[in-house]
């Protein structure tokens, strides 16, 4: 069993070990949570470029010292011209190339917020220096990357824009122990720290981006830009035995998240990761994930409320209820994709953060302008182009996303920030972490060293089995398959299963933390 690693003036958790270590500097330089936070989103953005950059979507949550709680909702809009005569000729719209390219990049935006909302002192150009620098001078590539890279190569090389030029440019995919150049990608950054993060929606940066969409296809304008800021959000929460959880509101799927742990809290289950514990985790997944499909996209066009419901015992009481504690309830149900990167930092004074970023899809849409070197999102091709629901294509409607970083305020002080990438995988492992550590009184390393299971779609793969890795009790893959599950055993620390993280800080001041193995991450503290 790996240690949790433990200090007391800060620590950051990261998918990537060059974009923790420089959460960490940031800190012992004086920086806060926030900032730290920011320092290790942009660096992700350079070394993480198949899970994550700065043409992608953000959402935060921050716990302050003295009690509040508020969110970031960094999530782009569709651009004005993406409507229905657009993709006249599909039935879908493109999962890569520049109609994928359909919706403005919040990320930045939610830096910016977070910012200013939190009241950071440090200059720009020092939270941007290290992912500056890792952009300019290169990055190693690691094995997780190479083997992104050598999958996604095909569907990707040949699509306009800048993307075979930075990720092949000897032709072939990068491989392990390769270094990874972005010049364009660091002149961008060196921009918006001497300018302004606002440079990226409003000024000449912004008219480059612009043109490079334009040129390469994409319906997005510099009107689009323009019109974008992040919002600050009061976030979701709901009340278990202990503690209070927090999520994102729509159109993230943080409602799903806040349910399988409020179903799962009218369950229980005896012992950690046995048949009870595993199962009715499932069952209640079944649940908020068909409240989900049912109900959440843009929140303009919702009918129905999210906080509500949580706030509406009788109505978990029912859902809770209508899980069979013996058998498995019919599945499969249309999985949700999603490639992200989940972070968190905690500082001396108490302020802890959740906070999780994409580009959706490996290297997202595929399309990477040449001017400024950035990967642009498809988390657009999450919209449906016909029928009434939620998640329908509008000029100017939010998507819906995988995307929801967790955090728990627990009755006896402490402050757990928590979240994976993983797209269908992201709730399921949320509850996994949570319930170990919290419930069952797992090590927080150990809680998420530990085997896990995944309810829905794989990289590169639609399937809907119960994905399970080796490591369970032989007996729970038997007990298990005999309830009904389509099981699926696949390797201990798998990708498929996320790249999860969390950060737990106690009300002496100590704070703990966890990075996931199947990561190229770590935890660094100061």
């Amino acid at each position: 069993m790996r240690a949790t690693p433990r200090c007391s003036r800060g620590m950051v958790s990261a998918p990537h070990h060059l974009a923790a270590q420089a959460g960490r500097d940031v800190l012992a330089e004086g920086g806060s949570a926030v900032e730290a936070a920011v320092a290790t989103a942009a660096c992700l953005a350079v070394v993480y470029p198949h899970m994550t950059g700065i043409g992608g979507d953000g959402f935060w949550l921050v716990a302050e010292p003295d009690g509040r709680t508020w969110a970031i909702d960094g999530c782009g809009a569709a651009a004005m011209a993406a409507d229905r005569a657009l993709y006249r000729d599909h039935a879908t719209i493109p999962w890569r190339g520049p109609l994928a390219a359909n919706t403005v990049a919040g990320t930045v935006a939610g830096w910016r917020a977070a910012l200013a909302q939190s009241g950071a002192t440090l200059p720009l150009d020092r939270l941007l220096r290290d992912a500056i620098h890792h952009a300019r001078t290169g990055v190693i590539v690691t094995a997780g990357g190479a083997q992104v890279a050598a999958v996604a190569s095909p569907a990707l090389r040949d699509l306009p824009g800048a993307y075979a030029s930075i990720f092949e440019p000897e032709g072939r995919p990068l491989v392990e122990g390769d270094m990874l150049r972005q010049p364009a990608l660091a002149a961008t950054l060196e921009r918006l720290a001497g300018e302004g993060l606002d440079g990226f929606y409003r000024g000449a940066l912004a008219q480059a981006i612009a043109e490079d969409l334009a040129q390469l296809g994409s319906p997005l304008a510099a009107s689009d830009l323009a019109a974008f800021d992040a919002r600050t959000v009061a976030p979701l929460e709901v009340g278990i035995t202990g503690a209070r959880l927090f999520n994102l509101p729509p159109p993230t799927q943080g409602v799903a998240s806040l349910l399988i742990l409020s179903l799962f809290d009218r369950l229980r289950a005896a012992e950690a990761d046995g048949f009870d514990h595993v199962h009715r985790l499932v069952e209640a997944t079944k649940q908020a994930f068909r409240w989900r499909d049912a109900h959440v996209g843009d929140p303009a066009t919702m009918t129905q409320d999210a906080q509500a419901l949580l706030g509406d015992g009788a109505a978990l009481d029912r859902m809770a209820g209508a899980i069979d504690l013996a058998r498995a309830a019919p599945w499969p149900h249309p999985p949700a994709l999603g490639d992200t990167t989940w972070f968190g930092a905690a500082d001396a004074r108490g302020q802890v953060v959740s906070c999780i970023q994409s580009t959706y899809f490996e290297f997202g849409s595929g399309v990477v302008l040449p001017q400024t070197g950035i990967v642009w999102q498809n988390r657009g091709c999450s919209f449906a182009l016909d029928g009434d629901g939620p998640n329908r294509l509008r000029p100017g409607a939010r998507p819906f996303h995988t995307l929801n970083p967790a955090l728990a305020r627990f009755d006896d002080g402490r402050v757990m920030a928590y979240g994976t990438m993983g797209g269908e995988g992201q709730p399921q492992t949320q509850a996994a972490i949570f319930t170990r550590h919290a419930l069952f009184g797992q090590p927080l390393q150990a809680a998420v060293d530990a085997p896990r299971w995944l309810l829905g779609r794989t990289w590169g793969d639609q399937s809907t089995t119960l994905k399970i890795e080796a490591g369970f009790d032989p007996v729970l893959y038997e007990q298990l398959e005999a309830a009904g599950h389509a099981v699926e055993r696949v390797p201990g620390w798998s990708s498929m299963m996320g790249h999860a993280g969390a950060i737990l800080r106690h009300p002496g001041g100590m704070i703990e933390g966890a990075a996931d193995p199947r990561s190229d991450g770590m935890v660094a503290t100061w």
